[in-house]
């Protein structure tokens, strides 16, 4: 029996020039990072890759690259979402012909809070599924906004849900309520949200956090902490992330990329995505928030 996933699994970026390219030498960066920072697994591309501006064939080709460098030295979990069950089975059918651990779909808004309606796309989308599915819950109006019956529901039903990634608020709450109704159903449930509930999620009964990536090292760390019974430290660090984590909140992919560039990870801080750009004073109080936070910046940008 495999055993379950677990621990910290952040969601990787995607890196574009300024002319709005993919930089694939910065996504090898990232992905350096991420196994220089000890994390579990990855998980790419979600949300916070910023893959509704991904064509088929430019996260086909992402995924490739991120196989080769991971080369089996941690988990991948593949994204495969899309509201078409036809284009995630597909997203699916590639992660397990690039061994991903796991593929993350999320309950398509469109859908809404039937449950007969998500039953029946991730039937669909599982039908031949090489590689166990984690049902990511997103808020509307992004994702259906399940309530945590109506996801133990869907994930009862459908075998291959093994996983569920919680992100409806208030996310303690309702990773108990899943595992409650669950009754067993699942592997494991993650906690997501950016990472901002992360201890109130593990006391609960999380298997991990899936945020986004500037901060793995710290998530790893926290993580480590956690399964070694060292919760006043996982604590601490939860405490040091968390106001980059608010901050990051507002910015999203902005924040991230541009904490990556400071930190020597990356070159490029270009965002396809929309949404809030920074000011003058919000490179400043990012500025304090990183000293506050006292980041190493050990890492070397890449030539």
């Amino acid at each position: 029996m495999t055993t379950p996933l677990s621990g910290a699994f952040p969601v990787l970026p995607t890196p574009f020039r300024s002319n709005g390219a993919i930089d694939e030498t910065d996504f090898r960066a990232i992905i350096r990072f991420a196994l220089e920072s000890a994390v579990d697994g990855v998980v790419y591309p979600g949300v916070a890759s910023e893959v509704d501006t991904l064509s088929e064939e430019e996260r086909r080709r992402q995924v490739d690259l991120l196989a080769r460098e991971i080369d089996n030295r941690i988990p991948i979990i593949i994204g495969a979402s899309d509201p078409d069950p036809a284009v995630a089975a597909r997203h699916l059918a590639h992660g397990a012909e690039i061994g991903a651990a796991a593929a993350m779909v999320m309950a398509p808004g469109h859908l809404g809070n039937s449950i007969d309606a998500q039953i029946e796309y991730f039937q669909q989308v599982a039908a031949d599924a090489g590689v166990p599915i984690m049902l990511q819950n997103q808020p509307k109006p992004i994702g259906a906004g399940l309530t945590p019956e109506e996801v133990a529901a869907v994930a009862s039903a459908v075998d291959m849900i093994r996983y569920v990634k919680e992100e409806t608020p208030p996310c303690g709450q309702h990773l108990t309520r899943i595992r409650n109704a669950a009754n067993g159903s699942v592997d494991a449930i993650f906690g997501g949200a950016g990472g901002r509930y992360v201890m109130d999620e593990m006391a609960r009964g999380a298997a991990g956090t899936m945020p986004a990536c500037e901060l793995a090292d710290i998530h790893a760390m926290m993580m480590k902490s956690w399964r070694e019974g060292d919760i006043a430290t996982a604590r601490k660090l939860y405490s040091a992330s968390l106001p980059l984590l608010n901050f990051q909140a507002i910015f999203r992919m902005h924040m991230t990329k541009e904490v990556l560039r400071r930190r020597g990870v990356i070159r490029n801080t270009f965002v396809r995505g929309k949404g809030p750009k920074f000011d003058e004073g919000d490179r400043a109080e990012l500025t304090l928030l990183l000293q506050e936070a006292a980041l190493p910046f050990k890492h070397h940008r890449p030539v």
